[in-house]
């Protein structure tokens, strides 16, 4: 199993990115798929997950109405798009993949936001 992030960057608070995880390893129609956030001194958010089957999907209060989740399972990526950034979404955000007792994840992509 292999997730790859990619798209953050350094923003101003209001701005947006639009952050990608390239998936590869595993059949990627047949299983969820999750964004997490990691910041200094804070403990793991979840912020998001997708469906594999209906795309349904869900979100943290702290983000709801400003992020959005949404797959392309013919390119085994999912996205997170990101709108109305805060300071407080200053993080190393990472996907997530769970197979049974197992989660997967990558190495993450940092996001900055300055206000």
């Amino acid at each position: 199993v292999r997730l790859v992030e990619s798209g953050g960057g350094s923003v101003q608070a209001g701005g947006s990115l639009r952050l990608s995880c390239a998936a590869s390893g595993f059949t990627f129609d047949d299983y969820a798929i999750g964004w997490f956030r990691q910041a200094p001194g804070k403990e793991r958010e979840g912020i998001s997950w997708i469906s594999s089957s209906d795309g349904s999907t869900d979100y943290a209060d702290s983000v709801k109405g400003r992020f959005t989740i949404s797959r392309d399972n013919a390119k085994n990526t999912v996205y997170l798009q990101m709108d109305s950034l805060k300071p407080e979404d200053t993080a190393v955000y990472h996907c997530i993949v769970r197979k049974g007792l197992s989660a997967y994840w990558g190495q993450g992509t940092q996001v900055t936001v300055s206000s």
